[in-house]
């Protein structure tokens, strides 16, 4: 049978002036993020879940509050689950206005591939791969579901897949509120992935 983990990424947040706000506090869901997290609550009706687990964000903590209440779940927090930290977390990255005008800001972009500018890929996928194996163990049997941020999911998925760590930001597949789910076998292996995006309907047009 196998167990499975939801990785889910968190909802959509109130920032209207596009700030990476990367691992700051006091950043929460907007209205539409708060639906999204209602409707993937309603989608996780078809699983058994023995455990939940967020990120200690507010952002995840609020994703994870509906799909407590579905399951009759306590949100268990794990730090492992947390954001990325990023050099310019609190700033507007971005060209024109952003921080990326500013020529002292280059050095930190030289080095894509650890990455330079943040918290180290490997070290991303170590945490994420223990906070997975952890909440499959609180889970006893059952699947489990934690919330986290799209960076740390999408380099566990990249590393599961063995694919290279160099991306490009705009082509990660794991919009808002989407869940990608890990799926081990009965001898504790990585067997596969799969993606959904429940709330598809309710993501914001580019």
């Amino acid at each position: 049978m196998g167990q499975t983990v939801h990785v889910m990424r968190h909802g959509e947040v109130e920032n209207p002036k596009k700030i990476l706000y990367g691992r700051q506090s006091g950043w929460h869901l907007s209205e539409r993020g708060k639906e999204m997290a209602s409707v993937v609550a309603d989608w996780t009706k078809q699983f058994d879940l023995g455990a939940l687990v967020a990120s200690p964000l507010e952002r995840a903590q609020e994703t994870a509050h509906p799909i407590s209440q579905v399951h009759s779940l306590n949100v268990n927090t794990d730090e492992r689950l947390i954001e990325a930290a990023n050099i310019f977390e609190g700033k507007k990255f971005e060209l024109g206005n952003g921080i990326l005008k500013h020529p002292t800001s280059w050095w930190h972009l030289r080095n894509p591939w650890k990455p330079s500018w943040g918290e180290p890929y490997v070290e991303q996928v170590n945490r994420m791969l223990a906070a997975v194996f952890s909440a499959k163990e609180k889970a006893n049997g059952k699947d489990a579901l934690v919330v986290s941020h799209q960076l740390p999911i999408w380099i566990l998925r990249s590393a599961i897949e063995n694919r290279n760590f160099l991306h490009d930001p705009r082509k990660r597949i794991c919009t808002l509120a989407s869940v990608t789910s890990v799926h081990i076998d009965d001898d504790g292996i990585i067997s596969g992935i799969s993606y959904n995006e429940p709330a598809k309907h309710l993501l914001p047009n580019k």
